[in-house]
């Protein structure tokens, strides 16, 4: 999820006890791809130390840099238990989420089973559509590329009171809809562009009426080929119950004092589809961009596809089809970032510099925290490192 300002306003009138949420966590012996002789190894480390100095509970990270692989880590991924944050344990992957979605939908489109021009209604199973305005006319690509104008179900007031003062609530997908219903298209379709979480939802939900279960679809058509073995969505039993997966945390009130949110955040992240919902390690996080910028799971013509940018109302490139296109030291990288009630995740590839990395912290990062605030420039100062020659 995208930072969501309103959930800060209903945080702070919401009078709940503190949360004391942990859940298991076993260590781990295998490990990501690493090359102990990394170059920017040290300097890199010793960044990652910096952020948990600054508050951040863990961070992991993992690096393919022109030929050179390497994971890191520091800080606790279960402070309660003095667990150290280690690269071969699960992270949220949060809204990159929508990147894995997209390459499913892509990979229909190249099996001639979707038209990204076509309506929506095509698709949709038609019980959705009394939630939705104008369904005739929004195209698929319009989900893709947030152009359709569609209203934002976690900017309801209503969807965030009830997420935090019944945080064991497991969401159905159609609930995320009937939150927006009757709200109006915020612009006519394709006319501009707003990134909003309930696309995403729609096109899951389209990949469903397509293939009769979008994540086998997505284990099959993605995961599998590119070798993703530590990375899970909704396919497999006792998902999201996994346990390497890290605990999370939040600042609740602002003041620097972070509450241990697992069971909240692993439940919210298990009603979500499309827009959210996938966990892997740092290093399988690396390997699926890798695979699909060098064209082992799309076609080029459709990667191609994928970096038609949209502009933002400043006029600059911002979103293709589940890429986003950003600049971090002056360099131009492709990815997606994701954000949650107790994690942050940034994904991304430097065409110019050939590197690829993605980087989480265990932290909620949809409401305001001055521990985020002190340890955000402390993330620039990785990427800087990162990139520089």
């Amino acid at each position: 999820m995208k930072q969501i300002k309103l959930m800060l306003m209903v945080l702070l009138t919401i009078g709940c006890s503190d949360y004391s949420q942990d859940i298991e966590l076993a260590s781990c012996s295998f490990f990501s791809p690493i090359q102990s002789n990394y170059s920017k190894a040290e300097e890199i480390q010793d960044v990652l130390n910096e952020m948990v100095t600054k508050g951040i509970p863990g961070v992991a990270m993992a690096v393919y840099d022109d030929g050179e692989w390497w994971s890191a880590s520091a800080g606790y991924s279960k402070i309660e238990s003095g667990t150290p944050m280690e690269v071969c344990q699960l992270q949220y992957m949060q809204s990159i989420s929508k990147t894995y979605m997209a390459v499913a939908i892509l990979r229909l489109y190249e099996q001639g089973k979707i038209d990204l021009h076509a309506s929506i209604e095509q698709y949709l199973p038609n019980r959705y559509y009394p939630y939705l305005p104008d369904v005739k006319n929004i195209t698929v690509q319009m989900l893709l590329n947030h152009t359709s104008g569609l209203h934002e179900y976690n900017f309801q007031p209503a969807y965030v009171s009830k997420l935090l003062s019944h945080p064991d609530y497991t969401f159905t997908s159609e609930e995320y809809l009937q939150f927006i219903e009757g709200k109006p298209l915020d612009f006519k379709p394709g006319s501009k562009y707003a990134y909003r979480n309930t696309n995403y939802l729609l096109l899951a939900l389209i990949a469903d009426a397509i293939t009769g279960n979008h994540a086998r679809y997505i284990t099959k058509e993605v995961f599998d080929p590119l070798g993703l073995t530590d990375t899970f969505y909704r396919n497999e039993r006792g998902y999201i119950n996994y346990p390497l997966l890290v605990n999370t945390y939040w600042d609740r009130y602002s003041n620097s004092i972070v509450e241990n949110v697992s069971r909240m955040q692993q439940n919210n992240v298990a009603s979500l589809i499309g827009d959210d919902g996938i966990v892997a390690t740092p290093g399988d996080a690396v390997l699926f961009l890798k695979g699909l910028m060098e064209g082992n799971v799309l076609s080029n013509e459709t990667l191609q596809l994928m970096k038609n940018w949209v502009n933002d109302k400043e006029g600059k490139p911002t979103y293709g089809l589940g890429l986003d296109y950003s600049t971090f030291n002056n360099k131009i990288a492709y990815g997606h970032s994701g954000g949650g009630l107790g994690s942050g995740c940034n994904l991304y590839y430097f065409p110019e510099e050939n590197i690829y990395v993605f980087i989480a912290i265990n932290l909620g990062t949809v409401t305001d925290s001055p521990i985020f605030k002190r340890a955000e420039p402390t993330l620039d100062k990785f990427f800087e490192v990162l990139v520089r020659k």
